[in-house]
């Protein structure tokens, strides 16, 4: 009898993982296309970013230098931190995998909120762990449903503050009191991919807790209001024990001369930092109420996007919406993998998109704009 073939196997939870999929960028037919899927910033990078990445074309054919240490130091001074409490990545999105990667295995679990970055499941179930994700209330965090749920086996939180697609935040008095309801050796991790953009005053990103605790990380991006997406660049900010444990498992030149260079350049030009913030805080608050006069459930955000709520009827979905859009070259994000089959993730665009989105929900709904 001749022996059974079989295939390599992938570890445990891996093929129960279910691949990311980003926010589409093509609408065929349309004469004009805005992208508003994947909260891009409608401005693009700084001009010295530009610059930066065009003069690292002379450099192509060195390895970059491999702890970003000029990046860090640049990050460092922008925030007031200490460089050799930071570690950048291949987008945070690196960072989150690294840290699954050390501080998870079988039989473990994460918890993370039922609308939360599809990355969380994914890095989580990679490692071989168990993702637990909790209820929230009203589209935003719930601290007391988060402590219920902790275990014995929790080894990791997972937080986006804003939140990736609801646009919601937990003010900081909320935050101390989740991270002051948890075990010691739970590692407590801060996504703050879009805190650039918050403006409320009740609200920090997670240097400080970081910067007093010793199971807290905090995370950023360059892909948000940086426009550095294509570069994929990230940041770190966690106790030195953690930076140790990520600096053993990370690629020794994880990030590029082009990222490093341009990243370097971004974070320095506050300038072109605060006009991206100026148009994104008018056009967020434009959108949402020129919107909800449409008569749309409009959630409120502190992020460069709405969520929008669509009702139950047919004709009127958010299905129906997604196609009328897409037909006039209007790409909105679909949010179903999140759990929210009625909505629509929109990103602040620039003007010209901005209003040909109202105008079109408005022709979509049968009303006037």
């Amino acid at each position: 009898m001749a022996n059974e073939m079989t295939t390599p196997k992938p570890q445990k939870g891996i093929l129960e993982i279910e691949p990311y999929v980003g926010g589409r960028a093509h609408a065929h037919g349309a004469a004009r296309v805005f992208k508003l899927s994947a909260n891009e910033t409608p401005l693009g990078p700084s001009p010295l970013a530009k610059e930066a990445f065009i003069a690292a074309a002379n450099q192509l054919e060195f390895y970059p230098e491999g702890s970003a240490a000029e990046l860090r130091e640049a990050i460092a001074e922008r925030f007031g931190l200490k460089a050799d409490r930071i570690v950048c990545g291949s987008g945070s999105d690196e960072l989150l995998h690294l840290l699954a990667q050390a501080y998870l295995g079988e039989g473990d679990e994460a918890i993370a909120t039922e609308h939360g970055f599809l990355v969380y499941p994914i890095v989580t179930k990679a490692a071989g762990a168990k993702i637990v994700q909790v209820k929230e209330k009203n589209l935003r965090a719930d601290v007391d449903a988060i402590l219920a749920a902790v275990t014995p086996k929790t080894k990791i939180i997972f937080l986006a503050n804003p939140n990736n697609p609801t646009g919601s935040y937990l003010p900081v008095d909320e935050v101390k009191r989740l991270h002051a309801g948890l075990r010691p050796d739970i590692l407590f991790v801060i996504d703050a991919a879009y805190s650039e953009y918050v403006t409320k005053n009740d609200y920090e990103s997670g240097i400080e807790l970081v910067a007093t605790s010793q199971n807290v990380v905090m995370t950023r991006t360059f892909s948000k209001i940086y426009g550095l997406a294509a570069l994929r660049l990230g940041w770190m900010y966690a106790p030195a024990h953690v930076i140790d444990v990520i600096n053993r498992i990370r690629g020794p030149f994880n990030v590029s001369i082009p990222a490093l260079q341009a990243g370097i350049a971004s974070i320095r030009d506050i300038d072109h930092f605060e006009k991206a913030r100026a148009h994104n805080t008018e056009w967020l608050d434009w959108l949402t109420v020129e919107i909800s006069k449409l008569g749309l459930e409009v959630a409120a955000s502190v992020a460069n996007f709405l969520l929008i709520r669509f009702p139950n009827e047919k004709g009127r979905t958010a299905k129906d919406a997604d196609e009328f859009l897409m037909k006039r070259g209007l790409i909105l994000r679909q949010v179903s993998s999140y759990g929210l089959p009625d909505h629509l993730r929109l990103s602040v665009g620039i003007e010209e998109a901005n209003r040909a989105v109202v105008a079109a929900l408005a022709d979509f709904l049968g009303r006037k704009s």
